[in-house]
């Protein structure tokens, strides 16, 4: 039975590892300019190895579109749906809650009125690293508020977590309208990297996300079998070994700052965290070290394709949070309904 299990993960994990790869050739050579699958392996070939005899025959204009236009934003689509489906795994996983992800507990709302605020200020006395920065400071915080609020006699009360975090999200939902009243010529900015957007997708953004994810992902898999562990319950993890408080605290420190750099890079992109999980748990159970790179892989697929369809199929381009959004709305009332009748959380 293990031996069977293992092998449907590992077929599992190589089958999203191919549909990845090859959803991104895919999309790559989607289009104004349709470019053909093998042009676009020669062009990245010689971006790789530095061997411009690869692009012979081929147009002048198609290396620009691949490695300028193209595949930063459509590399940074994939790494954010799989940094936000990690961090929902995360978020479920600790606080034994379905419903939880980056943008129902308001991590997400928090980060976005963090990098609001840098935006608002134009403060670049960090670089590129100035709005992550801001966002990750105001994703902190806002957990930290929203486990407060969901706290009783030192143990986190799972009915109320949601519901504190909708709370704090509209409670920062006010003020960064506010923001936006304020800030003039500054506000369209503010207003089209709130409905998120990989648009403006650059180099930059891909290797500050690729590092954050991977750095995410190596964090996760190695708590992993405490991640397991604590889904019995405090008491029994404590007498298993596992020192509950301090993994639970890098878990979520670890899962909010995954999600303030997406959310700080693309803008609010909600319910890929929520989505993604409690999908793939249907295929491959609730042990967290499988489901942990199961969900990163379907997460990068749904949003690079949902980027897709909105980049090059639909006649006008609409932001990739209200399409996200339009998706995972109606499925967040099916779980939210299923939990009300009482079903398990597996």
């Amino acid at each position: 039975m293990y031996r069977h299990s293992d092998k449907k993960f590992l077929f599992l994990t190589v089958t999203l590892i191919l549909c990845t790869v090859l959803a991104i050739i895919v999309s790559t050579g989607m289009g104004y300019m349709v470019i053909a699958p093998g042009d676009i392996l020669r062009v990245i070939g010689a971006g790789v190895f530095g061997d411009t005899s690869w692009l012979e025959g081929i147009e002048t204009t198609i290396p620009y579109v691949v490695m300028d236009v193209r595949l930063p934003r459509i590399l940074t689509a994939a790494l954010v749906g799989g940094g936000l489906a990690l961090s929902g795994v995360i978020y479920q996983g600790i606080l034994l809650n379905p419903l939880a992800d980056p943008y129902t507990l308001g991590i997400s709302s928090g980060a976005a009125f963090g990098a609001s605020l840098a935006l608002l200020a134009n403060i670049t006395m960090l670089g590129h690293f100035s709005t992550p920065i801001f966002a990750f400071i105001g994703a902190i915080l806002t957990l930290l508020l929203v486990m407060r609020l969901s706290t009783f006699n030192g143990q986190i009360s799972a009915q109320t977590l949601i519901l504190s975090g909708v709370i704090v999200g509209a409670i920062l939902s006010a003020g960064i309208s506010f923001l936006k009243y304020i800030a003039d010529e500054q506000v369209a900015i503010i207003i089209f990297w709130l409905m998120g957007s990989f648009a403006s997708s650059t180099w930059n953004g891909v290797g500050l996300v690729g590092s954050t994810l991977i750095f995410g992902t190596l964090v996760t898999l190695y708590y992993g079998r405490d991640l397991n562990i604590m889904s019995l319950g405090r008491r029994s993890s404590d007498t298993l070994g596992v020192e509950t408080a301090k993994v639970r605290k890098i878990l979520l420190l670890t899962a909010s700052l995954v999600a303030a750099v997406c959310v700080a890079v693309t803008g609010i992109i909600g319910f890929i965290g929520l989505i993604v999980p409690h999908l793939m748990r249907y295929l491959v159970g609730p042990d967290n070290r499988k489901l942990l790179p199961v969900s990163a892989l379907a997460g990068a697929i749904l949003l690079l394709l949902a980027d897709t369809i909105t980049r090059a199929v639909l006649p006008v381009e609409v932001p990739i949070g209200v399409l996200t959004a339009l998706i995972g709305g109606p499925f967040f009332c099916v779980i939210f309904r299923q939990k009300q009748k009482g079903k398990s959380y597996e």
